[in-house]
């Protein structure tokens, strides 16, 4: 039996999309949403919706990050987050790097916090995020997922068009 604190090998697969989708999908209906970009977003909403996100999956490149780092990486002008509310609850949230543009953009973080999973929200999502991304006209557009993730995570973002073009590993130390 493995540690808890032990490292784990994830298997990365790397997506693209060479054109926006034909459609956008459609808002759920039966509960109020809203998706809002975020302007200057306080560190320790950045960091709540970070961990209710991503501890499941062991996220780390933004976990051990400084104040000021953190405020570098998220409040830079070539990034832009939005949340997603659902009867005014932080619900999940999306983050795009758009540094590479024009060549290309990249869905860096992408979630539904436990508590609205399973409400068929992530499509929904997921297609804001995407048109939000080519909305800056990038050549590509990218996202990544990988074995830690949901499970249906790579099935959706084939399914709203992404298609892999390359895998990886990456060795991550578990969220204590």
């Amino acid at each position: 039996m493995t540690s808890a604190s032990a490292p784990m090998t994830a298997r990365i697969t790397h997506l693209e999309m060479t054109a926006p989708p034909a459609h956008r999908v459609q808002m759920p209906q039966g509960q109020r949403l809203a998706v809002l970009r975020t302007k200057n977003m306080p560190l320790a909403f950045y960091r709540y919706l970070y961990e209710q996100v991503g501890k499941a999956h062991h996220w780390l490149l933004r976990r051990d990050l400084t104040d000021a780092d953190l405020s570098a990486a998220i409040h830079a002008e070539h990034t832009e987050i939005q949340v997603l509310y659902v009867e005014g609850s932080p619900a999940g949230f999306f983050e795009l790097d758009l540094s590479r543009l024009p060549g290309e953009a990249e869905v860096l973080y992408f979630g539904i916090t436990p508590d609205f999973q399973g409400r068929g929200l992530a499509k929904f999502f997921l297609s804001e995020a995407v048109f939000a991304a080519w909305a800056h006209e990038p050549e590509r557009l990218v996202i990544h997922t990988n074995t830690l993730d949901s499970p249906r995570a790579l099935q959706l973002y084939q399914r709203i068009g992404f298609s892999p073009y390359a895998w990886s590993e990456e060795t991550v130390e578990p969220w204590g």
